[in-house]
């Protein structure tokens, strides 16, 4: 039975998703003593870096690692053990995130195996959320409950709905191999002795591309456009603890410089290996990280491919001419953004651009926020952190948000600022600097408070 939602619950906050940007808004409300429900389709926390996680949405491979070092993507709150390596698998990162729950204890405050299946706003404010067990058939009434809340953080993360090329390239349909995303890809053993081609030139296509040339009869990378290619380790240290320094605080074109000399100092140019040269400067894309690419290509173990332009039965034409069959094709294009909770009238999402005031708040429904929904360059994780923090003023009244017509002007700033910065790409339409954007989101909550000691 649907229970109505009565408006007397003391709970106050809906958090969707307890991933890893769910559970820090989770413990940053229960650090303040708010009260408020987590609902997670799946049994464990983790989100993306559950492998096989049981909410269906993780895209974890086996063999994946973090391509951020540890001491960048660690929380403020709760630091990662020093005994783990510099760039974890994906067991020891989930291993991680149980740790944080349980030290700071609000498991008991998560609702497992549970999906948030409609978030409505309600005239006059607050929010009516429904959820039900989660694999109860759409339409079945079964365990479904209704109730109010007067804030809703999403957190459901971005992802886990995998994007197919659009338009599909023609012939597709009648390929008579195997096409799969990589969103579905676990393990390189499915293709042991095939002809594979793998599509895309960010961190999956690289990673999925590496492992089946150990493996597979032969392995070609096929790519759109040309990317800079970035080591996790230069001169003996993860990379980033290199760039993640004043020099990434400073004006874009000096940090531009210096990496492109660091990339032409350690491996020389891409373009040595096979690649096409990037159209693009560097840092004006997100970065494909992989230790191992460049090695694989100049082993000739790798074949680099331009587009494809169409398929006949097993043959792959590409945009240069040429042409070669294929048993299995591998997708590395991106996700959706997506909220299936939410109608289209309340938020869309139309080509993965979101209108959000400092990709938190939506300006047209008071109680709405949304926390992990950017692509950084650098980790997301310290960022969320920020977010919620923010977000935990707004909820307890210690900040306020300007008007709607300011937060609007900020939206279309946003956009402008991206346009101008990134290359054209559904992949940058939520994209932000590391340390730009943690320090707009800390100067926004001291503004968050001066405004709130104004009014009060």
């Amino acid at each position: 039975m649907t229970t109505p939602a009565d408006g007397t619950a003391a709970t106050q906050v809906c958090v969707i998703g307890a991933g890893s940007s769910g559970i820090t808004a989770a413990q940053v409300l229960h650090a303040r003593g708010v009260a408020f429900d987590c609902f997670e389709v799946g049994s464990e926390v983790g989100g993306n870096w559950r492998y096989d996680n049981d909410n269906q949405m993780s895209s974890a491979y086996a063999s994946l690692h973090i391509n951020t070092s540890r001491q960048l993507m660690e929380y403020a709150a709760y630091p990662m053990p020093e005994t783990l390596p510099d760039y974890p698998s994906h067991r020891q990162i989930a291993a991680y995130f149980d740790a944080f729950v349980d030290h700071f204890g609000f498991r008991d405050r998560i609702s497992f195996r549970t999906e948030v299946v409609q978030v409505e706003p309600v005239p006059g404010g607050g929010y009516d959320v429904t959820v039900r067990a989660a694999g109860a058939p759409a339409g079945s009434t079964s365990e479904v409950r209704t109730r109010r809340y007067q804030h809703v953080i999403v957190a459901n993360g971005h992802h886990w709905k995998p994007r197919w090329p659009e338009p599909a390239f023609p012939g597709a349909d009648g390929f008579s191999g195997e096409q799969l995303h990589a969103h579905h890809y676990r393990t390189p053993e499915p293709l042991v002795d095939k002809r594979v081609l793998v599509l895309g030139i960010g961190n999956s296509a690289c990673d999925i591309a590496v492992e089946s040339s150990r493996v597979a009869a032969s392995t070609d990378l096929a790519m759109r456009r040309g990317a800079h290619i970035v080591p996790k380790f230069m001169l003996g240290v993860p990379t980033d603890h290199l760039t993640d320094s004043a020099l990434a605080r400073g004006p874009l074109k000096v940090q531009q410089v210096a990496m492109a000399l660091m990339l032409r100092f350690t491996q020389g140019k891409v373009t040595d290996y096979g690649l096409p040269k990037p159209d693009h400067a560097v840092l004006h894309a997100h970065p494909t990280v992989s230790q191992d690419l460049l090695n694989r290509l100049g082993h000739g173990d790798l074949r680099v491919r331009p587009n494809i332009e169409r398929f006949e039965g097993s043959t792959v034409f590409f945009a240069d001419g040429s042409s070669d069959e294929y048993d299995v094709v591998v997708y590395c294009t991106g996700y959706q953004v997506s909220f299936p909770f939410l109608d289209s009238r309340v938020l869309a999402s139309e080509d993965n651009h979101i209108d959000l005031y400092r990709r938190v708040v939506d300006p047209r429904h008071p109680g709405l926020y949304f926390i992990g929904l950017i692509q950084p360059l650098g980790a997301i994780m310290p960022l969320a952190e920020a977010q919620a923090e923010w977000v935990g003023d707004l909820i307890t009244g210690v900040g306020a948000l300007p008007s709607v017509e300011v937060m609007e002007a900020q939206i279309a700033d946003y956009d402008r600022a991206l346009a101008k910065r990134y290359v054209a790409s559904k992949r940058h339409t939520i994209q932000v600097d590391f340390h730009a954007y943690r320090s707009e989101i800390a100067k926004e909550r001291k503004r968050a408070r001066r405004r709130m000691s104004r009014r009060a």
